[in-house]
């Protein structure tokens, strides 16, 4: 199994950035147990200007063929932590490999969208997309919690 979260844009030295790298760590040290991997950020940038169309063919190579694709999306369903937890077991279980796909400051091509086994948000708002990295490494992390049985997230 693959872990991949591929995202328009190229993030800066900053908070984010330390933030999105500590999560991701916490997750390859707990995850390696459960069989899950340590995620890789592909980062993707239509120097041209040309928006959601050009982004999602770029997007769209950073996916593992055959992998289940998550978009981050405002219209997308917004699941609990746990139930986020076990998307991510049930797609490690049947051996799939996984992306989740943020999109640049448009959102996510409708083809590319139209694509997705799932599309989740982080609520009705619309949130900046380094924000977006963060918050999606956050619940990466709490889901493998979850599914080791740590105390971190309590219900």
């Amino acid at each position: 199994m693959r872990m991949v979260i591929a995202a328009v844009g190229r993030l800066r030295q900053g908070p984010e950035a330390s933030l999105i790298a500590d999560y991701l760590d916490r997750h390859a040290k707990a995850g390696r147990a459960l069989g899950l991997p340590p995620v890789t950020l592909v980062e993707v940038e239509d120097k041209r200007g040309g928006g959601m169309a050009a982004e999602a063919p770029l997007l769209a190579k950073a996916i593992p063929d055959g992998a289940a694709l998550v978009v981050l999306d405002e219209r997308g369903q917004m699941l609990s932590s746990p139930e986020f937890a076990a998307r991510i077991a049930g797609w490690r279980d049947a051996a799939r490999d996984l992306a989740f796909v943020i999109g640049g400051a448009d959102g996510i091509d409708p083809g590319l969208r139209s694509r997705a086994d799932l599309a989740i948000s982080f609520g009705r708002m619309v949130w900046p997309h380094m924000l977006v990295r963060v918050m999606l490494a956050e619940q990466i992390y709490r889901a493998t919690t979850i599914l080791a049985g740590s105390p971190y997230h309590r219900e």
